[in-house]
């Protein structure tokens, strides 16, 4: 029994925020941004704009591409670290707007490693015959949650949803979910960290970062969880056709990816236009490079993240 990627979707809010439209909000300007982050743009939700909305459009963009209907969905599941509420979860309302009335619905908060906490947990629920399909959302909109007085921080972060199809098919042959590797060390909790909470100062809060050190360990992380899944599934990475990795920074990613010996051609890079969607990232860039043509059926493709916490992991799968 394998979870196979039948369909991919994303969805965007409207309101597109440039660095020149940046360096109006806060001291910066194009030229800085770029060179330190490699971003360019980034969407800002709007008035009637949230995490549920976007997540279900871009469910619905996924089921579309699955040729699927939201009846046979078994299983919701939204990364996010951005809800719509601090209960119920954001996908038991997403599971309502899709018309989805049976199996099961919940969130899952590792920040910008949401996605492949989200997809490995789908994957092992379907594989434990927990359901026959599932929905794996990542959905965020932090420019909700960012200090725009922080320039540090606020130019880096965007809004966005993507989101995957899966079914769990037998004998897929070489196609679906390969490996997943997991971790977290929760000693470095006050380098990337939200400074609100319910339960403290029973406020939402703004987003805190200790960049450098966030960098240091992201390359280190991302290149040894990315090896492991590797070596789960007995593959050199002179086999994976594409490297979609969270859209962080342009360093990491090139770092990382030189680390392993993949070629920067291979590399899925959406940052520039979307900047970091924390958990949507991945979904997000997936699919851009899907319907643009680059990753097709049949292709090998490796997925990463390192966010709060520390959390990281990494996905391999053939389409």
């Amino acid at each position: 029994m394998r979870s196979v990627i039948r369909g991919v979707g994303s969805a965007l809010p409207k309101r597109v925020m440039t660095n020149d439209d940046m360096s109006k909000v806060v001291d910066t300007s194009h030229e800085w941004i770029v060179e330190r982050t490699g971003i360019h743009a980034r969407h800002i939700a709007g008035e009637g704009e949230t995490t549920r909305t976007l997540a279900v459009a871009a469910a619905k963009d996924a089921l579309a591409a699955a040729g699927m209907a939201a009846d046979e969905i078994d299983l919701v599941i939204v990364a996010t670290s951005t809800p719509d509420q601090t209960f119920p979860a954001t996908a038991t309302s997403v599971q309502a707007d899709l018309g989805i009335h049976h199996g099961m619905a919940f969130d899952v908060q590792a920040v910008c490693s949401g996605f492949v906490y989200a997809l490995t947990t789908a994957d092992a629920l379907l594989k434990a015959a927990q359901g026959k399909a599932a929905l794996v959302i990542g959905s965020e909109t932090f420019s909700r949650i960012l200090d725009w007085t922080d320039r540090g921080t606020c130019v880096l972060f965007g809004d966005g949803a993507g989101a995957f199809v899966l079914t769990a098919e037998e004998n897929p042959g070489d196609r679906g979910i390969l490996a997943c590797k997991l971790h977290s060390d929760g000693r470095y909790n006050d380098k990337l960290y939200v400074d609100g909470g319910p339960s403290t100062t029973k406020t939402v809060g703004h987003l805190r970062m200790e960049g450098k050190e966030v960098f240091k360990h992201a390359v280190v992380n991302i290149a040894s969880v990315m090896q492991e899944v590797l070596n789960d599934a007995k593959l050199p990475a002179s086999a994976i056709d594409w490297f979609v990795p969270h859209q962080a920074n342009r360093r990491i990613l090139e770092g990382t990816a030189r680390k392993l010996g993949i070629s920067e051609d291979k590399i899925v890079l959406t940052l520039d236009r979307h900047g970091n969607t924390s958990a949507a990232s991945i979904p997000l860039a997936f699919d851009v490079a899907v319907k643009d043509g680059r990753i097709r059926k049949g292709d090998l493709v490796l997925m990463e993240a390192m966010g709060g916490g520390f959390t990281w992991g990494a996905v391999l799968a053939r389409l």
